[in-house]
């Protein structure tokens, strides 16, 4: 093997290589955002997904980039895991383009009269002319150039190699060498981040008779399943969504490789009665593109039924935190027939709904910068479990109830409204933290540093207090000071505005900041209030259970039994008066 052979491979797999990158960003930026519009847009239907994959990828010459675009779109939330999953089935069918274009192009064409001057002019257009989207034309132009020439370096390196090498050791090892010329395929791909250069390469290697056809296929298959390299490194770090679209490619393609494997005798027995039944030329190069095309189209045929299994199955394996807090952890179909054990699990389910609305009124008022990413999060969350409660509500309600706890549903129902403006709220305020709220003068910067204090004081003995009446009444004589306060900062700002000593704008700001933060404190007073009444309901019920059953084993002792549970009632009709008349005085300290 001489120098000039192996510095000519080289040279043609480098130059392949450029002239890829040439055209995957000429492409993209000739095109501008319309394929990001083809991706989000033509995928309504599945046929229309894989379509949309395989003209895309045909066009940009790069399945690799077509599968991180389509990546970054799932992470965006721009598109749909099934939507995004069919778009990966195409971009495997374009793919094979490249093997194509090595066919019958590289093959049956004087490539040097060709590309020579395509990247000639490609290259004058990108410097001479200043239009963006023409210049990166020309670069499109000069990039098929130099794949084209870097194809003919490769075939003429190749026929050098032809009996310098002998492979029959290897091609002879059964099943080992299908094996080891998969791997070879693989490990193409993986070091040159291009399953189209690796493909490129087997294609001239076989026309060039340094492999056998069976080889040549299997570095096919190889190189197909090492394209999902890109994919895995694009997804690390990523969202669950982006995490569930790389593992699907690589489902994908690892399936439709052991397909291909599996059915290798038979697909190039086909494969060969095709082209002599069609009168199809080519040779081997002809052949191999054939074959590739053919077992992806299989892949996509194998997989087409099961796509949505697919999801599921992928959303099992990757579930995000904020996903798993979105799941009810206490409300469970079972307990429906048992009414008390339904009510003390939606007590639970509703301290949970207060602990994240809690959370994001304290993140929002504590931080200064934007937190719009976290508490849209949260506040979805929040969402996805009011909508489990109100459906578990419907369910208890369809069943016989005794009448406490039937009563008592719509405050289940309020406590948690209450919860939800609270979480609504905290993204009101973080949107006008945003805004220019800073930059007052110094007593009043400390009147609202103050306020702000107070709310959060409110808020944590919410979250630590006991449902007891002691602190309720703490906590509403609290929200009834924080109110004053609001009063007394809302006079200052009107006076700093008349005054000149801030703009009307930046005065409107700090005014609703202000009555917002002074809302959220109240609604969560308020929201906790209600959910002791509704948690009261099962202490109640529990106690007139435990007399009834103490009525029914000591029917001797009916004096005794009828003592007992008139003390339960007078309790019962005493505290409910007591919180009843504590969100009365919460109702009447909210100004308007």
């Amino acid at each position: 093997m001489s120098w000039q052979i192996i510095t000519g491979l080289a040279g043609g797999v480098g130059l392949f290589l450029l002239g890829m990158e040439l055209m995957t960003d000429g492409l993209k930026l000739s095109a501008g955002k319309s394929l990001q519009r083809i991706l989000r847009s033509s995928t309504k239907t599945p046929l229309r997904g894989v379509l949309s994959g395989a003209l895309i990828t045909s066009l940009v010459q790069s399945s690799s980039a077509v599968t991180v675009a389509t990546i970054g779109f799932v992470n965006a939330g721009l598109l749909k895991l099934k939507h995004a999953i069919r778009v990966a089935y195409g971009s495997n069918l374009g793919t094979t383009m490249t093997g194509w274009l090595v066919a019958v192009v590289g093959f049956h064409v004087n490539l040097k009269a060709f590309a020579l001057p395509a990247i000639g002019i490609g290259m004058l257009m990108t410097l001479l002319i200043q239009n963006n989207r023409y210049a990166a034309i020309g670069k499109v132009i000069a990039g098929f150039g130099l794949f084209f020439l870097g194809i003919d370096l490769m075939k003429s390196g190749f026929e050098g190699l032809e009996g310098a090498i002998s492979l029959e050791a290897i091609e002879e090892g059964g099943l080992l060498s299908l094996f080891i010329f998969i791997a070879v395929g693989f490990v193409m791909t993986l070091m040159m981040q291009s399953s189209s250069a690796a493909i490129a390469i087997t294609l001239t290697a076989a026309a060039g008779g340094v492999i056998t056809i069976a080889s040549a296929a299997c570095m096919v298959i190889g190189a197909n399943v090492g394209t999902t390299s890109t994919a895995v490194i694009a997804a690390i770090g990523a969202t669950p969504n982006a995490r569930r679209m790389a593992a699907g490619h690589v489902i994908f393609n690892v399936i439709t490789g052991g397909a291909a494997l599996l059915l290798l005798p038979l697909l190039l027995f086909g494969i060969n009665w095709f082209q002599e039944y069609s009168g199809m030329a080519g040779g081997p190069a002809t052949f191999l593109a054939l074959f590739h095309t053919t077992f992806n189209l299989l892949g996509v045929l194998l997989l087409w039924p099961f796509t949505s299994r697919l999801v599921k199955f992928l959303k099992r394996q990757f579930v995000a935190a904020e996903e798993d807090e979105a799941q009810p952890k206490y409300l469970d179909s079972t307990l429906i027939g048992t009414p008390q054990l339904a009510h003390e699990a939606l007590v639970k389910e509703l301290q949970r709904i207060q602990a994240i609305a809690i959370r994001m009124a304290e993140d929002a008022i504590n931080t200064e910068a934007s937190l719009s990413p976290r508490l849209k999060v949260d506040l979805e969350v929040l969402h996805k479990l009011s909508d489990a409660v109100g459906l578990f509500c419907s369910k208890l309600r369809s069943q016989g109830l005794p009448e406490e706890i039937a009563d008592a549903l719509p405050l289940a129902l309020a406590s948690m409204r209450y919860f939800i403006d609270v979480a609504e709220m905290a993204e009101e305020i973080d949107q006008l933290q945003s805004k220019e709220v800073t930059g007052v003068f110094q007593e009043l910067e400390e009147a609202l540093a103050d306020m702000r204090r107070q709310a959060i004081a409110i808020l944590e003995d919410v979250k630590q207090s006991a449902s007891s009446e002691e602190s309720l009444q703490r906590e509403t004589d609290a929200i009834v000071v924080l109110e004053r306060n609001y009063e007394t900062i809302k006079a200052q700002l009107l006076r700093a505005g008349a005054t000149g000593k801030l703009t009307a704008r930046h005065m409107v700001s700090l005014i609703e900041l202000m009555k917002s933060i002074e809302r959220q404190a109240s609604h969560c007073v308020k929201g906790q209030a209600t959910l002791q009444l509704f948690a009261q309901q099962a202490v109640d019920e529990a106690k007139s259970e435990d007399d009834v059953e103490r009525d029914d084993v000591e029917g001797d002792q009916d004096e005794v039994t009828d003592l007992n549970q008139g003390d339960s009632e007078e309790v019962s009709l005493i505290e409910p008066e007591a919180s009843e008349k504590n969100m009365g005085n919460l109702k009447n300290s909210e100004s308007p």
